[in-house]
């Protein structure tokens, strides 16, 4: 029970629904059927995923973990070594059996946007691949990790790409790259201990912030193009940009002072969602 514990927190049960409502949504509103594609992405993007995709992360990233203070709760496991291998075991007795389901309902175009969603789980942390520690591709790898899921239920469900829906992908891919630099902010000083490198131990924490700030604020422009009711969602970004941009003088040495802003995007995620999920609803009853 007490591995199980571990491996529940490991696979940060906050941050479940963030991949899995983004291809819920995307399959669902394609096809508008709930059917055993539906259900077994839904099941795999809510708990194997994050499994693999946190579980590998804290096993390859333990001896910066132990000097970090934000490690040991929701925002992280600290993993005792003992379970290592087990966790890397739990990663894949959980995944495969889905990505063999997956694969089998699936065609080839899908199979290549699973492969790419799965190879960014374990390029950005495992030993020898290491993208986490590779600036501002550390970024884009962790976009990758939660607008992928949306990719491949649009491509799953035979979805037919217009610009808009475009608008949307690269506004939702802004907004991942923004959310983990900003998170890497907090980071700074442990990972520079812990001898790891990431976009803000490269270019600062201030840059870092910054960058953030703009990458929210045109992921919330971008939305402006898409058809209504898309732009109301442009109003979602404004609390991100507003929290992100408080910290916009920030310092290296005060780098840890972004874990507030950071706590604050815990319960902001679930209202952007709401606000989204209301949208979709709306667009769904009208289309």
């Amino acid at each position: 029970m007490k591995t199980l514990g571990q491996l529940f927190v490991s696979s940060r049960p906050l941050s479940w629904i963030n991949t899995a409502f983004p291809f819920a949504a995307a399959y669902l509103l394609t096809t508008g059927r709930i059917d055993a594609a539906f259900i077994i992405g839904t099941i795999y993007f809510l708990i194997p995923y994050n499994l693999a995709m946190y579980g590998i992360n804290d096993v390859f990233d333990y001896e910066s973990d132990l000097r970090n203070p934000r490690k040991g709760g929701v925002e992280g496991a600290l993993l005792d070594p003992s379970i290592h291998r087990t966790t890397l075991w739990a990663a894949v007795i959980t995944n495969v059996p889905f990505l063999i389901a997956l694969v089998a309902l699936g065609s080839p175009l899908s199979w290549l946007v699973l492969a790419v969603s799965v190879f960014a789980v374990i390029a950005y942390s495992a030993k020898g691949l290491r993208f986490k520690e590779k600036p501002f591709l550390d970024s884009v790898t962790s976009s990758t990790h939660f607008v992928s899921p949306a990719v491949y239920g649009l491509v799953l469900a035979g979805a037919t790409f217009t610009p808009a829906l475009w608008l949307i992908l690269v506004s939702f891919f802004l907004w991942g790259i923004a959310s983990h630099a900003f998170g890497a902010v907090q980071d700074v000083i442990a990972d520079r201990e812990g001898g790891l490198a990431s976009i803000a131990t490269v270019i600062g924490a201030r840059a870092t912030t910054r960058m953030a700030v703009g990458a929210y604020t045109l992921a919330g422009l971008l939305l402006l193009g898409t058809d209504w009711p898309g732009p109301l969602a442009a109003l979602a970004a404004v609390p991100y940009v507003i929290i992100t941009a408080q910290f916009w003088m920030i310092t290296d040495e005060t780098a840890e002072s972004a874990n507030r802003g950071w706590k604050r995007f815990l319960l902001l995620n679930f209202i952007a969602g709401a606000i989204v999920t209301m949208l979709m609803i709306y667009w769904a009853i009208n289309r």
